[in-house]
């Protein structure tokens, strides 16, 4: 029997490694903004041991002016030496530490439940979650910081049979802080609830819970400087409810359209209420059937729209299994219900995509536990019938999970790459691959920011030296509203498009900076130009090097010569 186990989890892992690195290289369609930025920092470590703002092995690399966390960049560096700086280089460590966390989820589930059964199906239920296939086939620093939390409840579930794994469990939960924001709030309240949830089991082993308490502690001491700077409010600030520009209008538009005399609209319409019934919603949006079974997170870069965050055919065993939990008094109910709870509160104080899979993708292994446990109740329950019911309901059960997930990835490799090439930022690596063969024939080029920041998706498929990029003297960037906009370098020119510099609320002095496409033509008179931007950016009748589709047949990008 026990062979046969680790037969079925060897063609677990098999299948979690296949469905993780099939296509990686192409679907999602295009790196996104966030990869090359990872990338190109780790591989600017690898090359000169300093990110792309010239520090010297960062504990937090500056990057876009959000202040990326170090754990993703520098575990990107092995596949990046090894496979080089493209999307294979760069997609291998999500897809091998996205399979590694399939296995840990086996021995979690059989360590919370007892049974090898209910390690099987966790771990298989993870290996084909839309949730976590979404987010370990791309560079994202929450796959990283899921994996490092699954170790350490594993680990710490250890703990109560031999305390030593509470102290090893502290390792891969620090680790999960220099992984993903997210982890920075919720692994100090979840290990704070269990402590509290299980002190007076804790309290037989206070010399193992101090010597916890003390390595957890001294392993986030590199994590000060940042928490004692301005760096530390970067991220939050562009999310946060609390930082809405919009806020103060609506609150006081609230206000005047109330009916009610003074001071009630100023006691129920004001920041503390708004905050308070944001919060609120934010984190019930998450519970919703709409979120975990139909139609999943709205944000199209985390998620393939309109299928749940969970199969369809979950939502029995997630009922039975929270029913259990209560109905048994499980020992380890409360700290599943902590896990779940807690992760959706940092997400629930942003304002962006909600109810969103990123931020919330910690919370994925815990669903696939109480799953599992609902799928013993479940075979516990049909004992109780005959064979051929039994047998039928079985077969039945493997029918649906095969079309589920037949049908998830047919969605995923077929309809999602074409739909949503925009949304992955679709076009830059053929445009700077044409910039690659014929850069010489030009004095400046000229790249429209209009899909994101043109500079790092250039670094990335140029493969430019890192060196060469820090001392650039040509180099100029600029910062507004804790985000950073390169304006130019080498031989690069990166502006608004077209004629209107459609200068965004956050950023107020965007425009002073940025010059438009007519006006450089102007400013380099008898220079020979290239120009990257929209089709609506030039006039029809002026002659197109190259036309850039997205894979659906819309534009991209237009590429013309101006001089």
């Amino acid at each position: 029997m026990k062979y046969k186990v680790y037969i079925f989890l060897v063609l677990i892992i098999l299948l979690a490694f296949i469905l993780r690195f099939y296509k990686v290289s192409e679907v999602p369609p295009s790196l996104n903004w966030d990869e090359v930025s990872i990338a190109y920092n780790a591989y600017s470590v690898l090359k000169t041991g300093k990110d792309e703002w010239n520090q010297s092995f960062p504990i937090h690399f500056k990057a876009y002016g959000e202040y990326k966390l170090p754990a993703q960049i520098y575990l990107s560096i092995p596949g990046i030496y090894f496979l080089g700086l493209n999307e294979l280089g760069v997609r291998i460590t999500p897809v091998i530490y996205g399979t590694l966390n399939v296995l840990v989820m086996f021995f979690l589930g059989r360590a919370i439940f007892a049974s090898n059964l209910a390690g099987l199906v966790a771990s298989f239920l993870l290996a084909i979650s839309p949730w976590h296939i979404q987010l370990t086939r791309g560079s994202f620093e929450s796959s990283l910081a899921t994996f490092f939390i699954c170790l350490g409840v594993w680990f710490l579930v250890k703990g109560f049979k031999e305390p030593k794994w509470y102290v090893y469990s502290m390792i891969p939960f620090a680790l999960s802080a220099f992984s993903y924001n997210s982890a920075r709030i919720f692994t100090p309240l979840f290990l704070v609830a269990v402590f509290l949830i299980y002190r007076h089991h804790l309290f037989k082993y206070k010399k193992m819970i101090i010597l916890a308490i003390t390595l957890f502690t001294i392993l986030l001491l590199p994590l000060t400087p940042y928490l004692l700077s301005g760096e530390r409010s970067s991220r939050y600030k562009l999310v946060s409810i609390t930082d809405d520009p919009g806020l103060v209008l609506r609150i006081n538009e609230n206000r005047g359209n109330s009916k009610l005399p003074e001071p009630f609209p100023r006691l129920i319409h004001n920041k503390v209420t708004y905050v308070a019934t944001s919060f609120t919603k934010n984190y019930l949006s998450h519970f919703t059937p709409q979120f975990l079974f139909i139609s999943g997170a709205p944000h199209k870069q985390h998620h393939v729209q309109n299928i749940g965050q969970l199969y369809l055919f979950q939502s029995l065993f997630l009922l039975m299994g929270l029913w259990g939990l209560f109905k048994f008094n499980h020992k380890f109910k409360k700290l599943l219900l902590a896990w779940l709870l807690i992760a959706y509160i940092p997400v629930s104080v942003t304002g962006d995509s909600i109810p969103h899979a990123l931020r919330t993708l910690i919370t994925a292994p815990t669903y696939q536990l109480i799953c599992a446990f609902g799928f013993l109740i479940f075979i516990n329950w049909i004992k109780k019938y005959s064979k051929f019911i039994q047998s039928s309901l079985i077969v039945g059960l493997l029918i649906f999970v095969v079309l589920s997930l037949g049908y998830y990835l047919n969605q995923y490799y077929n309809i999602y790459p074409r739909n949503y090439s925009r949304d992955w930022q679709y076009g830059y690596q053929q445009a700077v691959s044409y910039v690659n063969e014929h850069k010489n024939e030009y004095d400046q080029i000229v790249f429209s920011r209009h899909y994101g920041e043109p500079h790092m998706f250039t670094l990335f498929f140029l493969k430019l030296d890192p060196s060469k990029y820090q001392n650039d003297p040509n180099l100029e960037r600029f910062e507004t509203h804790d985000w950073v906009r390169v304006l130019r370098f080498d031989m690069f020119y990166l502006t608004s498009s077209g004629e209107e510099k459609k200068v965004p609320l956050y950023f107020p002095d965007l425009g002073d900076k940025e010059t438009t496409f007519s006006e450089i033509v102007k400013e380099n008179p008898g220079k020979k130009l290239l120009f990257i931007g929209r089709e609506i950016d030039f006039p029809n009748e002026m002659p197109r090097l190259l036309k850039i589709n997205f894979l659906n047949g819309d534009n991209a990008f237009d590429i013309v010569e101006m001089k």
